[in-house]
């Protein structure tokens, strides 16, 4: 998938990959996508709730080769 920014947020814990996805997604305009890169496994369930809270579209999340989980969001 496309993106514009990327955020690597592995070896983080919870909230940091969710604050740090906010900062970038606020530098964003609307309509662009943020790549998450992130290793805590709670990252999958903050991420949903994040999208539902904020309005930002969750386009697709996954893990990557390297048992990392992938979230990919498109700013509102």
């Amino acid at each position: 998938m496309e993106f514009q920014k990327e955020v690597d947020a592995r070896g983080l814990t919870c909230p940091l990959p969710i604050l740090r996805a906010k900062k970038a997604l606020a530098e964003m305009s609307a309509g662009q996508v943020l790549r998450v890169l992130a290793t805590d496994p709670g990252s999958v369930k903050d991420f949903q709730a994040f999208a539902r809270q904020t309005g930002n579209d969750l386009l697709q999340q996954g893990e990557t080769a390297d048992k990392a989980f992938e979230f990919y969001l498109k700013r509102k």
